[in-house]
């Protein structure tokens, strides 16, 4: 039987794109991902998410990796709620891929409606569920995690080889974050091109600097 694992990584910070990871393994590879130590990548420290990542790629079937920049979230935010952009997203990476069971990491309070949503939209036959912290339940999306957080801090880390700044997490409660972005907008007077701009953080700072 084959698995598909699906999760995302960068839903809420106020930079950078998000990334939403599919997974597909074999159900008796589930042994190797355990014995490799796979788990949730929230709680894996950046390097040994990176090691994990070559290893988990070594065992797939498949996988792909939807990356959802900035400014498409702020195009799509103006006409659908970020549910509605997580459903499409989830549904993207459902679409490329096959299995006999897919597991998603539900991204709304109705885990069931979240399911039916992301069926309807990527016109699925798989069997198809979702659950708060999936993660942490199936090691497929556990592995899953890890590919899109792996992805996530690159993305970050080449934003601040571009720029030559210090960005932090990107995160909205993260002061080398906030201390960044009101350095950028007093100075360019402008958020950056690679902020949310629809979000309630980047507005109160381009308010207040602008």
């Amino acid at each position: 039987m084959l698995l598909l694992g699906v999760d995302e990584a960068g839903k809420g910070p106020v930079i950078g794109s998000m990334f939403v990871a599919g997974l597909v393994i074999d159900e008796d590879k589930q042994f190797d991902l355990a014995a490799l130590g796979v788990r949730d990548s929230k709680q894996l420290d950046a390097l040994r998410r990176e090691q994990l990542s070559d290893k988990i790629l070594e065992l797939a079937i498949d996988h792909r990796i939807l990356e959802v920049s900035p400014q498409i979230i702020d195009e799509l935010r103006q006409v659908m709620t970020m549910n509605e952009i997580m459903v499409r997203s989830h549904a993207h990476v459902v679409r490329c891929l096959h299995a006999d069971r897919a597991f998603l990491d539900a991204a709304d309070v109705n885990e069931a409606r979240f399911a039916e949503r992301v069926r309807m939209e990527s016109s699925t036959k798989m069997y198809l569920v979702a659950e708060h912290k999936a993660d942490r339940k199936h090691l497929v999306v556990s592995a899953a995690s890890i590919l899109a957080k792996v992805k996530r801090d690159e993305s970050i880390k080449n934003l601040e080889r571009t720029i030559n700044c210090i960005i932090g997490s990107g995160y909205p409660n993260d002061p080398k974050t906030i201390e960044f972005l009101q350095g950028w907008v007093r100075e360019k007077g402008n958020l950056p091109p690679f902020a949310r701009s629809t979000w309630a953080t980047a507005q109160r700072l381009r308010t207040s600097y602008i």
